[in-house]
């Protein structure tokens, strides 16, 4: 079982649903912060004090406020904490329903186990925090159906606009390659849109970082 669990949360309500489950586990060093770079830190300082946590449970987005934060949301917290701590194991607690997006944090971040809040969310964190414990990937069994009933498919158009930017064709040129491909829809901002719900959906920061994603993906 683990013994030193991180838990990054901004809404308090779901912080201390959180806190509890562990309790019922037995597990008492834990520690609760409500900003991604307030979490590294503690992670950072808990190598260096030779005392790392094995855990990190957090959410995916956070809510902006009047303190600046380098790390954005939940998927770079994990990236970076395991730059710190490779071994630590992760556990997300989000909202989140898309198929895709919780696909793509299985395979492109590699997170242990995915609990979606809402009714009986803290029973589906009790399983999965054991089941993690015994090193076993974890995701609750309507979520299971849904990957594998919603798999992540791109369309033509989607896939042409990614096949093109990994060629290094630039953005503005893609409508007109679109548009001797014959299709019908071809603007630049309708290109943009497609780009754009492709970033969103692959939780990328640029174009580079989508078609890195999508290569590690083999999509491309």
């Amino acid at each position: 079982m683990f013994k030193k669990v991180l838990i990054a949360e901004d809404h308090e309500s779901a912080g201390i649903s959180v806190l509890k489950t562990l309790e019922e586990l037995k597990i008492t060093d834990t520690h609760f912060v409500y900003y991604c770079d307030d979490a590294l830190q503690r992670a950072k300082k808990s190598a260096a004090d030779g005392e790392p946590f094995d855990l990190l449970i957090t959410d995916l987005s956070f809510d902006e406020d009047h303190r600046e934060q380098r790390i954005k949301n939940g998927a770079q917290l994990i990236s970076e904490v395991r730059q710190v701590l490779p071994s630590i194991k992760s556990i997300v607690f989000s909202i989140e329903k898309k198929p895709t997006k919780i696909e793509l944090l299985f395979k492109q971040y590699h997170i242990d186990g995915f609990v979606q809040k809402g009714r009986g969310d803290a029973q589906q964190m009790k399983k999965a925090i054991l089941t993690v414990s015994e090193n076993k990937k974890f995701i609750s069994p309507e979520h299971k159906l849904s990957l594998r009933k919603n798999t992540i498919e791109l369309t033509a158009t989607e896939l042409t606009i990614l096949q093109l930017l990994s060629k290094g064709t630039v953005q503005k040129s893609i409508p007109s390659y679109l548009q001797d491909m014959g299709s019908k829809r071809y603007s630049l901002s309708y290109v943009e849109k497609n780009i754009n719900n492709l970033k969103d959906t692959f939780q990328a920061n640029n174009n580079a970082q989508l078609i890195a994603i999508c290569k590690d993906l083999g999509i491309l």
